[in-house]
């Protein structure tokens, strides 16, 4: 058994498998996850667990190139998006949905908070 950083042996899978450039997605409950793509889906109830707390953890195992959140996102939101992911580039959040149709995988938060997602694009450590 690991005995830290994260323990969910699903998305730790999907991130050992990512590449340069590959893109993903962690997301609030309500983001339109297209059909047929894989989803990691951690929500248990209401606001469970954060939005922010989950990508603290999943940024915590991978390096980030870029990021892409929609412009609607608040600018408190925004700024700690950033915090743990680095810029982000800022697209309409319809831009947002057409671009996550990309993604290796998604993960669903159980977060309540309107346009808390980003997509993120990995890089490599060197």
């Amino acid at each position: 058994m690991k005995k830290s950083g994260l323990l969910h042996p699903e998305l730790l899978a999907a991130i050992a498998e990512l590449g340069h450039l590959d893109e993903f997605v962690v997301c609030d409950a309500g983001f339109p996850i297209p059909e047929g793509l894989p989803r990691i889906d951690l929500a248990y109830r209401p606001g469970m667990p954060p939005f922010l707390d989950v990508l603290e953890a999943v940024m915590n195992e991978v390096v980030a190139q870029g990021a892409v959140i929609a412009t609607e996102t608040s600018t408190q939101l925004a700024a700690s998006i950033e915090a743990l992911v680095g810029s982000a580039e800022q697209v309409s959040h319809d831009e947002l949905k057409d671009r996550a149709f990309g993604a290796r995988f998604f993960v669903r938060t159980g977060e309540f908070t309107p346009y808390a997602n980003v997509l993120v694009v990995s890089g490599v450590p060197f």
